[in-house]
């Protein structure tokens, strides 16, 4: 569609499970965080991108994450067998967040917008990842305070 946009986004966990946080952001001006009293870290992680993906719909994204989970869903497909099994892992268990990943790959691989993932390195300097880490790491302890 139009430009591509570039949005960082990361979780954050205070224990796994514990009360967790997540972000996303285009820059310093365009964002959004929040919490969850009770979590994982990879909840967190896939909810900062569900929450960018549906905030930012009519638009071409790349997902820049530090998130092995994310990006490696997307680079190895494991989104294939995912979708195929209904879900399931190969030992028949549901995917881990099926529920949340079940969205994020709607949006990402059957909408009208491009969505692609890039992987970042985590405490890396690299200055938006390192924001929206900062945000996450504040959303998980305004959940432990119950903020």
């Amino acid at each position: 569609m139009g430009n591509n946009l570039r949005i960082y986004t990361d979780g954050s966990c205070l224990g796994n499970p514990g009360p967790g946080g997540w972000a996303w952001a285009i820059d310093e001006y365009d964002f959004c965080w929040n919490s969850d009293p009770a979590t994982t870290n990879n909840r967190m992680e896939l909810m900062a991108v569900l929450k960018a993906l549906v905030r930012n719909v009519g638009t071409d994204l790349t997902i820049v994450s530090d998130s092995a989970y994310v990006v490696s869903c997307f680079r190895d497909e494991w989104w294939a067998d995912w979708t195929v099994d209904g879900f399931k892992r190969k030992t028949h268990e549901a995917v881990a967040n099926w529920d949340l990943w079940e969205p994020v790959l709607a949006i990402s691989l059957f909408g009208e917008d491009e969505v692609t993932y890039e992987k970042v390195r985590a405490h890396s300097d690299d200055y938006m990842n390192d924001f929206v880490d900062d945000l996450a790491r504040k959303a998980s302890n305004y959940a432990r305070r119950g903020i």
